[in-house]
């Protein structure tokens, strides 16, 4: 009945048909049928004479064998069903489904050894694959992969007949999908199988598809690519010394191919065959092949790209490191290593002889490239070229020769560097000592006089020099702890007293190779004499090095713990000095910038060390910033700190250490500092400081006043499990009093301190929330005052929004409540330009409120705001005044730059009309360049949005790119930016009736007073000309 059923449904309902195969297998594993029972109940379908019903029933069978395991069925039975099936493989017919159901049966492990051979046999004596469609041959490659993984040791018996049916059953396929199971099998025969007899035709049903030139189509749902059927035909090619006498010839016969693919396949299946066929066989062949390759190097041609020649250096590099094998650094006298070195120095040499020529740097690159295959190869390169090297020196007297000398011995020292290794290095070095290291001293003074004794004008000399002597210094046992020292003098000496910037960077870069593994190095030359150099006051006149480029030199220099440990020393005393010395802020500035630049670049390498910084940074920060606060004529110069930019700085450091503490590390910090800023007791910073300094009560001195911006940073990096210190000041009351303060400080700078720590409540203490609710409707209440001044409405609309900022970030609820009423400003003649502004901070990143600081963030939080937003924003614009509508056009521009185009995109069609008269709002480039940056994302996702409104568009983009009095460069450049990809983006057909208009518009732009405009209004309009212009 099952068997009938399924007959008749599998052409109309396949899947109904697998789920009746499918019970039918389940209750033969429940042992409710057999399995010779199901056989039996097919009947007459599987000799029928309608070819299609003879391959449905198998089809059957086959689905309900997929079903069943070894468990269910005997080996009698399995006997029996694959002698059946085996018989049926002779229907062509039904191959396919046959296969299929041997497959299912092979799956089992019960099939007999001598059932497993016949199938073996019948397959390669009656299946011509000829004759069939891709999907079965699939379906039978199928097959013999599934015996070769589970019998491949009786398939070895076969012998001669397995290998010579199998390489006539698979001959000529073609498919790839096919190809990967051919060549995955033909592998596995030529590693396992004997195949002595059959070389030359294994070697030609494989070789016949070199080179693979398949390019798979743009829908192929397979995925196969090229290089998975070159990998695996080069396993094929490469997995037998047998193939060598058989491979080489032709692989070097393509090298002569003006094809490039051909020659990067010939030569990576040149390296592949080098590394599987071992030193014994390629002793027969390296001549020949060292013949061949060289040429793809020294003789490379002009329109030949890099990557020919990097394959034929993989290959000489591969030779070389075979022919070593055993060999442990030695070279013996006759060997083929001591024959290939000389010959690979010999042919080099030749082309040295004049190293100012193009074919002599590529000898150069070829020469180090064998010398780094081994240690073996290394002596034998040393010895066999540098002393001819040396004398090609000595006798050079043009300074092009020795310049062009010197960068060939760069080559070298890479190749010494990648045998010996350098400093650090946890491999052991080769036993053989350097043979480098005998001309280590020449090498040395010929370096080191071209840097040091040269004319300062030869840039290009000195940074040859430069590297060489990096080189040297960096190589394991090459130079003396002496020379080593000599050389960081001499870096020293260059980043004090070059005037050419990329003399000074390289000389930069070789000290950081110094500060990673020779530290000590850096502390005892590098720091006293890049310190000794800063100015010990404000410099009044310009000197040879200015201290920002020793400070930035230094901050380079130190992220290594121990080198920032003197740093901060350094640093800190410096800044003493120069503070007493009344130096100007940006000079304080400076020196604070270079430890927040050394910790940023530590937090961003995830170093653990950042925390055990805050007890010492601390301290003695905050205790430089208030001993102003004493009376003595000595604490007076210190004001210097008090300055804005310089608290900026203060406080960055602060926040960063602050935020890598633990939670109770915090909460011992806070506790001081709630002292010091909040409670005015005596805290760590200074005893002497408490009785003046209370900027929560209003009771500063007004040049106090800004260094709240640092109580700000820190309380930004609070977790937010830390707690308030609960002394009279209680948190409803310290976040009232921040409330307060936010509104009526009198400097913009201490009212944003305020504001970012009101903000930080908001968002990490949710106890609060009553209070943040009664202060909102308190505050939009107070906007509808009369009495109410201007100056403190703007400043109450400025606190809305960072209350907001605070809810928004975290996905409050309440933001439901406050976001309309938030838009609703927008139409304010009165406060509408303050409100607009708003929108920036509610949407924006900002640096205290973010994962960093451990706030409260809700994933969707942008897009929650965007939905209650945009739309109140969008009807807004709909029924303003004219007057009004900036206000909802500055809003938005805030909102979508800040927003992921993802968010926008479905609301296009409604937002599109803003954005073009966003374009209009020539008062604020910001506005401009943000809208079109929206409207880039729109056209390059979304044309179809874009095509309605093509020509306001355009017209409008053309404006922001030619009106140079009301757009700055930044808009100018962004307008030609989006105008460029119209064309590629939007199709001909819609954009040609445009092209006169937009190429003639562009003219004068090409005279743009700025480079960066002119030359993307070249790209731009170069890309209109070009519309329905055939291509080449």
């Amino acid at each position: 009945m099952d068997a009938k059923l399924y007959l008749i449904t599998i052409d109309k309902n396949p899947a109904e048909a697998a789920e009746i195969a499918a019970n039918v297998a389940r209750k033969i594993e429940n042992k409710e049928t057999k399995l010779l029972e199901v056989v039996q109940s097919l009947g007459e379908p599987l000799t029928d004479e309608d070819r299609t019903i003879r391959a449905k029933a198998i089809a059957y069978l086959g689905a309900v064998l997929n079903g069943i395991t070894g468990k269910s069925v005997t080996r009698q039975h399995v006997s029996v069903l694959a002698e059946f099936l085996c018989a049926r493989l002779e229907d062509e017919v039904a191959l396919k489904e046959t296969s299929l159901a041997l497959t299912a049966l092979v799956k089992t492990g019960k099939v007999p050894k001598e059932d497993i051979l016949k199938v073996a046999e019948t397959l390669f004596k009656t299946v011509d694959m000829k004759k069939h469609p891709q999907g079965t041959r699939f379906v039978v490659l199928t097959l013999l992969d599934r015996l070769m993984a589970d019998y491949r040791p009786v398939l070895k018996e076969m012998g001669d007949d397995f290998v010579t049916g199998f390489v006539s059953l698979v001959a000529l396929e073609k498919d790839p999908r096919n190809l990967m199971i051919v060549f995955s099998l033909m592998r596995v025969i030529l590693v396992e199988f004997d195949i002595e007899r059959h070389v030359e035709a294994l070697f030609d049903g494989v070789y016949c598809y070199f080179p693979i030139t398949f390019r798979p189509p743009p829908d192929d749902p397979y995925q196969i690519t090229t290089q998975q059927l070159k990998d695996r035909l080069r396993d094929c090619l490469t997995s037998t010394p047998l193939f060598a006498p058989h491979l080489f010839p032709p692989l070097i016969e393509k090298l002569d191919s003006t094809n490039e693919n051909v020659k990067k396949d010939s030569l990576q299946t040149m390296v592949t065959a080098a590394k599987n066929f071992g030193p014994l066989v390629m002793r027969k062949y390296y001549g020949k092949i060292w013949d061949s390759v060289k040429y793809e190097v020294l003789n490379a041609l002009p329109n030949e790209s890099d990557e020919v020649m990097d394959e034929a250096l993989r290959v000489v590099k591969e030779l070389g490191s075979t022919l070593s094998y055993g060999l442990n650094g030695t070279v013996p006298e006759g060997s083929p290593l001591a024959i290939y070195v000389k010959t690979v120095s010999k042919e080099c040499l030749d082309s040295l002889k004049e190293p100012q020529t193009k074919k002599a740097k590529s000898a150069a690159i070829l020469l180090s490239t064998v010398a780094s295959s081994s240690s073996s190869a290394y002596y034998g390169i040393v010895v066999n070229s540098v002393p001819a090297l040396m004398t090609i020196y000595e006798g050079a007297e043009e300074l092009v020769k020795q310049k062009s000398w010197m960068e060939v011995i760069l080559h070298m020292l890479d190749a010494g560097l990648s045998v010996y290794g350098t400093w650090g290095d946890l491999n052991p070095a080769p036993v053989q000592e350097n043979p480098l290291a005998k001309f280590s001293e020449r090498l040395f003074e010929i370096y080191s006089q071209a840097l040091m004794g040269g004319s300062k004008d030869d840039t290009s000399k000195r940074l040859i020099a430069l590297k060489g002597l990096d080189k040297m210094a960096r190589m394991r046992s090459f130079l003396s702890e002496a020379d080593i020292g000599v050389v960081v003098v001499y870096l020293n000496e260059v980043i004090l007293e070059e005037n050419k910037e990329d003399v000074r960077k390289q000389a930069l870069d070789n000290l950081l190779d110094f500060s990673k593994y020779r530290s000590n190095l850096l502390i005892e030359k590098t720091f006293p004499s890049l310190m000794a150099a800063l100015p010990d006051e404000e410099p009044k006149e310009l000197v040879v090095v200015p201290y920002p480029i020793i400070l930035e030199a230094l901050a380079k220099l130190s992220l290594d713990r121990a080198i920032f440990d003197v740093l901060i020393t350094r640093l800190l005393n410096k800044l003493i000095v120069i503070v007493r010395n009344n130096a100007g802020e940006q000079y304080v500035q400076a020196i604070l910038a270079t430890i927040l630049v050394v910790l940023e670049k530590k937090v961003a390498r995830e170093d653990v060390d950042v925390p055990n910084y805050y007890g010492r940074l601390a301290t003695s920060i905050l205790t430089r910033t208030f001993i102003v606060l004493l009376s003595s004529e000595a604490a007076s110069c210190f004001r210097v700190m008090h300055s804005n930019s310089v608290l900026s700085v203060t406080a960055r450091i602060l926040n960063i250490l602050i935020r890598s503490l633990s939670s109770e590390e915090q909460s011992l910090a806070l506790k001081e500092l709630w002292k010091l800023f909040v409670s005015g007791e005596p805290s760590q910073v200074r005893s002497a400081v408490a009785g003046g300094f209370r900027p929560f009560q209003g009771e500063s001195a007004s040049e106090l006043d800004s260094s709240i911006i640092i109580f700000a940073a820190i309380f930004a990096g609070l977790r937010r499990e830390v707690e308030i210190p609960q002394h009279k000041h209680a948190l409803p009351d310290f976040f009232k009093a921040n409330v307060e303060l936010a509104r009526s400080s009198a400097t913009s700078e201490v009212r944003q301190a305020h504001l970012v720590i009101t903000s930080v409540l908001v968002n990490k203490y949710a106890s609060i929330s009553g209070q943040v609710s009664e202060v909102v409707d308190g505050l939009i209440t107070g906007l509808k005052s009369p009495n109410q001044s201007l100056e403190t409405a703007e400043n109450n609309i400025r606190l809305l929004f960072w209350i907001g900022k605070g809810l928004v970030t975290k996905g409050d609820k309440s933001v439901v409540k406050l976001l309309p009423r938030l838009v609703e400003l927008l139409n304010s003649q009165q406060f509408g330009s303050v409100a607009r502004r708003g929108f920036a901070v509610l949407f924006g990143d900002n640096e205290f409120i973010n994962q960093s600081n451990h706030a409260v963030l809700s994933r969707l939080a942008k897009q929650k705001a965007f939905a209650l937003s945009v739309p109140e924003i969008v009807e807004g614009f709909k029924s303003a005044q004219a007057d009004l509508k900036s206000n909802y056009l500055v809003a938005l521009s805030a909102i979508l730059r800040s927003v992921p185009s993802e968010v926008i995109l479905p609301e296009l069609p409604e937002l599109f009309p803003l954005l073009l008269q966003s374009l209009d709002l020539d008062e604020d480039a910001d506005v401009k360049k943000a809208t079109i940056g929206t409207l880039y994302v729109t056209i390059t996702e979304s044309p179809g949005a874009a095509k309605e409104h093509m020509k306001s568009l355009i017209t409008r983009l053309l404006k922001a790119a030619s009106e140079v009095s009301t757009n700055p460069p930044r808009v100018r450049a962004s307008a030609l930016r989006c105008l460029k990809t119209f064309p590629s983006v939007i199709g001909n057909d819609d954009v040609r009736p445009y092209k006169s208009l937009v190429v003639r518009s562009l003219v004068p732009v090409l005279d743009d007073p700025k480079r960066a405009v002119r030359k993307e209004a070249v790209t731009c309009r170069a890309k209109w000309i070009a519309i329905d212009e055939p291509e080449d």
